[in-house]
């Protein structure tokens, strides 16, 4: 019997006809709205909404304002139950008798779901109403657990939904397949963070650097380049409200931030945590920072596209970072992976990263509490140490003595920038292209057909070929040009916050270090317990000057 036969049956379902039934109560519906994506015109909420309200009246099915209304939703990547609104009538049974879809592939796209779905509408005795397919309107009546008719099918249908989900799944693929060799042409989805999509003249997109993503990307590698961890990087964003990458191009869609996150992999959203932002991490700036997309390449799983001639397929014409500012970049973190920092993500302290105890040597913290100056301490228990003369002092008796000397050092000086014009090193791209010969290598003996060698063969070709052309490529050595900005170190320190300031002080080298206390020393600083150095000054004109001051120090200690 036909799909169509057993929908049309006289089983005691309601009439299919328009025309609507009569009854001694109307049934109580939930109108089930899906959409998995927002600009699809040919099934649109109004479309649903019309074809389901049509249904509805035929079935004798009050809907009332009861709906269920979940845009941007994927039956195949969610079940019914995992849908925002839809799960959330689901788990409130005994508020409605009836569920009203337009097709069956809005409400799901495999067996598994549809299993789940039934049984679920058997267990609460519910109605479940398909108001167009194949066969026409679709009427499954749970009602009566010993009709087996609507439980087969239920199979049928999810049957040729799972087969359609799988066909649409495989076009989609060959598709991407094909565009992602196609150089500057995006295949569309979510790009990397620091790039957005433009259209092209002829048709299709490309990516160009999104001046909003490239400002926060150029900030990060200037605060990283001059000392800050990605921690405290990553604390400054969350603060100051920049949103990560995946907040920021769900604004850009004109969706919500946040989202679901934390469950475990293949569980289908189980377990997982409900987030309304998503925080930038160190992670994420390292993923964001080193990820290849930087020099605008095509990534797939991970690793670069490439052409038949080895090299890296573009996605566009504009990358945001040349090659030697990107292995400068990938160099500092796998600087810092060898020695990582530990400093605190939320701290105000002005002196983190510069005041040490005297005696073990270790990073003294600020200590904040109730009624109490804030106080910087020794920090050996925390790295599981033992110093035997830890050291602690007021903040702010060294805050201030911190600046006053530095600005008595430093104050009168001109602040320099400087210029770089990146070099070109095709070291680590020879590094990278040579880890893939290695991997591609040994995958030859799996395989037996002449194409599936052919393209092996060509794989391992074109890779060589791009090694050739590496090789051959001499380093170019970068270039600095160092210029002044017109403001002293005073001028600079007066205008900046506590943050801006520490960093001005871990630039310059400057060490603060502190003996442990003695009795009497709690009503003032005892400036014998310090001692105070600024070691990596970058220019003469600040080296000149300390040499003069340590002249007249010489000179009136003599007098």
């Amino acid at each position: 019997m036909s799909a169509t036969a057993l929908a049309n049956r006289p089983t005691g379902n309601p009439s299919p006809s328009d025309t609507p039934v009569t009854t001694t109560a109307l049934l109580r519906g939930v109108r089930a709205v899906r959409l998995s994506v927002l600009t699809d015109e040919t099934t649109s909420p109004e479309r649903q909404r019309e074809a389901t309200d049509i249904a509805a009246l035929a079935q004798g099915i009050d809907l009332a304002d009861r709906e269920a209304v979940d845009l941007g939703v994927s039956a195949s990547k969610t079940t019914p139950f995992e849908r925002p609104e839809l799960g959330a009538w689901l788990r409130r049974p005994d508020e409605f008798d009836a569920l009203v879809f337009w097709r069956f592939d809005r409400a799901v796209r495999s067996m598994d779901d549809m299993h789940e779905l039934a049984k679920w509408a058997r267990d609460h005795r519910k109605v479940i109403v398909f108001a167009e397919g194949p066969g026409g309107r679709l009427v499954l009546d749970f009602r009566n657990p010993l009709d087996p008719m609507s439980s087969l099918m239920v199979t049928l249908f999810a049957f040729a939904a799972q087969m359609e989900a799988q066909a649409i799944k495989e076009r989609v693929l060959g598709a991407q397949a094909a565009m992602r060799v196609m150089p500057l042409r995006w295949r569309g989805s979510r790009p990397p963070y620091g790039y957005m999509p433009v259209e092209l003249e002829g048709g299709g997109w490309t990516l160009v650097p999104d001046p909003d993503a490239v400002a926060v990307i150029e900030r990060m590698i200037r605060d990283l380049m001059a000392g800050m961890t990605a921690s405290l990087l990553a604390a400054e964003l969350n603060a100051e409200g920049v949103l990560s990458p995946r907040d920021y191009w769900a604004v850009k869609q004109g969706r919500k931030t946040g989202g679901k996150t934390g469950g475990a992999k293949g569980q289908r959203g189980k377990e997982a945590v409900q987030r309304e932002r998503f925080k930038w991490t160190p992670n994420v700036i390292r993923k964001v920072l080193t990820s290849l997309a930087m020099l605008g390449q095509k990534l797939h799983n991970g690793k670069p596209v490439r052409d038949a001639d080895g090299n890296p397929v573009m996605a566009t014409n504009s990358p945001i970072m040349e090659r030697a500012e990107y292995d400068a970049v990938c160099a500092l973190f796998e600087e810092r992976a060898q020695t990582p920092s530990k400093e605190r993500k939320d701290t105000n302290a002005l002196l983190l990263g510069v005041i040490h105890c005297d005696h073990c040597g270790g990073r003294m913290y600020l200590s904040v509490q109730d009624g109490r100056q804030p106080t910087y301490k020794c920090n050996s228990h925390g790295r599981g140490d033992l110093c035997e003369a830890p050291a602690n002092v007021r903040g702010d008796w060294v805050d201030d003595y911190v600046e006053r000397e530095f600005l008595a050092l430093l104050g009168s000086l001109h602040v320099t920038r400087t210029i770089e014009t990146p070099g070109y090193d095709p070291a680590p791209e020879i590094a990278e292209v040579t880890a893939e010969i290695a991997e591609h290598m040994p995958t030859r003996k799996f395989f037996t057909a002449k194409s599936a060698v052919a393209a092996w063969e060509d794989r391992t070709v074109a890779l060589n070929a791009r090694l050739n052309a590496l090789e051959a490529t001499p380093k170019r050595e970068a270039q600095r040009e160092v210029i002044r900005t017109g403001k002293t170190y005073a001028d600079l320190w007066a205008e900046s916050d506590t943050a801006a300031r520490r960093r001005m002080l871990t630039s310059a080298g400057a060490i603060l270090t502190v003996k442990r206390g003695t009795r009497g020393g709690w009503r003032s600083l005892d400036t014998r317990r310090i001692g105070f150095g600024v070691h990596e000054l970058d220019h003469m004109e600040a080296a000149e000057r300390l040499e003069e001051i340590r002249a007249e120090e010489t000179y009136a200690e003599a007098a």
